[in-house]
């Protein structure tokens, strides 16, 4: 089958919520329509599937995140009727207990089966690396970066001929300073009370112990003799005791007028107005968007060295890496963002851009995974 000819693709998820797998499911079901394919999605539904029907991308509300092993069998089963039903081509799976309904549906109706692993799913226990590795048990397995795909390889023993790494990409229009208005940007400060123009550093990303937010509050407490506001950007998605902690180690340290704290909202514009993007995961992530978006911007970021982190910054360059849970490493490395010169920063904002609008581009990514799709069902 050539790359013209039209594809029905299925791509399955547990749901639409926040996320690097759902954002990249939007993408790429929005490159199909437009590139004149057929796309659908099964998840349980979220605040994304807005934007999936309002670019003409079909979804089907089902909940198939359980790990019951008797709901993923009727999973399967579900599936199958909606791949004969809708002649779907090519199913692919983001998730591991989707994915094992998805395995079953292609092998019930032979059609070919495409997974992305997103993460460095951990388990050395044989039951849970078993679990994971239904990942691994596609026609064509997508990792999101290097890192990924030498942890497949090195986990599961997959030729590397089965695996095609695409880096996930961003919109650069989304992610692009000039595009931000004043009237956007004004009404961020005076939500944070920033009339005096005090350097802005921002945190991405919803609160979880796993993202280093006590790292952060430990590094800041160095540092309050210095000017500043660090806002907290991101839901505490139910966890409130940990919200609460967090709250508390603001009062412990005296930094309760130097964090600031939004739910989510407009976080392209509080991209454009921050001197510093703090991304210090304690955990090593498949890829991670928040340095790309932030070098995207024009913006200095500071990520631990886990990871992908340094596929996405070029350390000294465009952005600094630090050792996880090292709060000293990561106070000089804000230290020294926060006294850059405006010449030092003007060059690193330039080079950071070419390097992400490089590398990262959305089209790249969805016309890469598009060909996937085209050479699997030849």
């Amino acid at each position: 089958m050539s790359a013209s000819d039209k594809l029905t693709v299925l791509q399955v998820i547990p749901s639409l919520e926040a996320g690097g797998a759902e954002r990249a499911t939007v993408d790429i079901s929005v490159a199909l329509i437009k590139a004149g394919h057929e796309a659908i999605v099964v998840s349980k539904g979220g605040y994304l599937q807005a934007e999936l029907q309002a670019k003409h991308a079909r979804h089907i509300r089902h909940d198939v995140a359980s790990k019951n092993l008797f709901r993923m069998l009727f999973n399967a089963f579900f599936l199958a009727y909606i791949i004969i039903k809708e002649e779907v081509d090519v199913i692919h799976a983001r998730s591991r207990a989707p994915a094992w309904s998805a395995l079953w549906a292609s092998r019930m109706t032979g059609i070919p089966f495409i997974t992305t692993f997103h993460a460095a799913y951990k388990g050395s226990f044989f039951l849970k690396k078993w679990y994971n590795s239904v990942m691994t048990k596609s026609d064509r397995i997508i990792a999101i970066s290097e890192f990924i795909a030498r942890h497949i390889k090195k986990n599961y023993g997959v030729n590397a001929s089965r695996i095609t790494v695409i880096p996930r990409g961003i919109d650069m229009g989304v992610y692009d300073a000039a595009s931000i208005s004043d009237e956007r940007k004004q009404k961020l400060l005076n939500s944070w009370n920033n009339k005096a123009g005090v350097p802005v550093m921002i945190m991405p990303g919803r609160l979880s112990p796993i993202k280093g937010h006590e790292l952060v509050l430990d590094a800041l407490s160095t540092l309050k003799q210095h000017p500043f506001i660090c806002v907290f950007i991101g839901p505490d998605q139910g966890r409130s005791k940990y919200s609460e902690r967090l709250r508390g180690l603001v009062e412990e340290y005296g930094l309760k007028d130097k964090i600031m704290w939004m739910d989510g909202g407009d976080v392209p514009a509080a991209y454009s107005l921050a001197q510093l993007v703090l991304s210090p995961s304690q955990v090593a992530e498949g890829f991670g968007r928040v340095p790309v978006e932030a070098q995207a911007m024009g913006v200095p970021v500071i990520a631990t060295a886990l990871g992908a982190t340094d596929e996405t910054i070029m350390d000294g360059q465009t952005g600094w890496l630090v050792p996880p849970g090292d709060a000293q490493a990561l106070s000089n490395a804000i230290l020294k963002c926060l006294l850059l010169s405006a010449d030092e920063r003007a060059v690193m904002s330039k080079r950071a851009k070419d390097y992400v609008h490089g590398k990262f581009q959305l089209q790249h990514m969805c016309a890469a995974t598009l060909q996937v799709y085209a050479e699997i069902v030849k």
